[in-house]
């Protein structure tokens, strides 16, 4: 299967760790030259980087933080002054809030408004001013592939984190307006929703956890990056002729999370 990527420009936000970095590490197996961004790691990315350029390819890091949205179309523009424009957008960058994913156990009124409003803004927004910069240069290419990362919790919905569940699900309204919207044009937008994934950006869990998570997935496994990564290239490569406006579950989408019961 010819995924038509050799010499493509591949941006993928939020690729210092975890899905991210096994997605850009994909990209760069495939002939693509990879644009990684970081917000506060600059040496995990460079780590990245020089994994893709040790099998042969090209990539390059780039600062990226999704609550700066003018900083948002600059790293865009640094890649395009780089390498001439932006084929491929993996929109994978998350803003948590605090050092990691919300608190289950924090009741809805709690949550304060600002809170709403820094997760939306940065989950959202920062996807939308992801893909207003790339855009255009698609547009004109007549050619483009979106990958919007959003998560199993925008469906399953569990306590606490609700600003995050709600700004994830609104990437799947964004891609279903702009596959009518760009389709016409030759860009193809949809939306990955990775399950409970293993990834080396997630703290170690007790096997007997991991074990009860698997067996609730049609498969008996869970995820890891790489499998996720392997759906992200096909979505965002010419293998994917005419898909788009979908929203792609992976294996462990059907896994319960820790915190929502059995």
């Amino acid at each position: 299967m010819d995924t038509e990527l050799e010499g493509r420009v591949v941006l993928v936000t939020g690729a210092s760790t975890g899905i991210g970095a096994a997605t850009a590490r994909a990209y760069g197996r495939e002939g693509a030259r990879v644009a990684v961004t970081y917000r506060h790691s600059p040496e995990k990315a460079g780590r990245v980087v020089a994994e893709i350029a040790a099998g042969g390819g090209q990539a390059c890091a780039v600062r990226l933080d999704l609550e700066d949205l003018d900083g948002v179309e600059r790293a865009v523009r640094a890649v395009v002054e780089r390498w001439g424009g932006v084929d491929v957008l993996v929109a994978n960058a998350v803003r948590w809030g605090g050092d990691g994913p919300p608190d289950p156990s924090v009741r809805f009124e709690h949550v304060p408004l600002a809170e709403w409003q820094a997760m939306i803004g940065a989950n959202l927004i920062g996807a939308v001013a992801q893909v207003r910069a790339v855009l255009p240069g698609m547009r004109a290419r007549g050619w483009g592939r979106i990958v919007l990362v959003s998560s199993s919790v925008a469906e399953e919905g569990v306590p606490g984190p609700g600003p995050y569940g709600t700004a994830k699900s609104g990437l799947h309204g964004l891609a279903r307006s702009l596959a009518w919207e760009a389709g016409r044009d030759g860009v193809l937008v949809n939306v990955v929703a990775p399950g409970f994934t293993l990834t080396d950006s997630r703290p170690p869990l007790p096997a007997a956890l991991t074990d009860r998570l698997a067996a609730g997935t049609p498969t008996r496994r869970l995820s890891d990056a790489e499998d996720v990564a392997r759906l992200v290239v096909f979505l965002g490569s010419g293998a994917n002729g005419n898909l788009t406006g979908e929203l792609v579950r992976d294996g462990s989408a059907a896994a319960r999370a820790p915190h929502t019961g059995p």
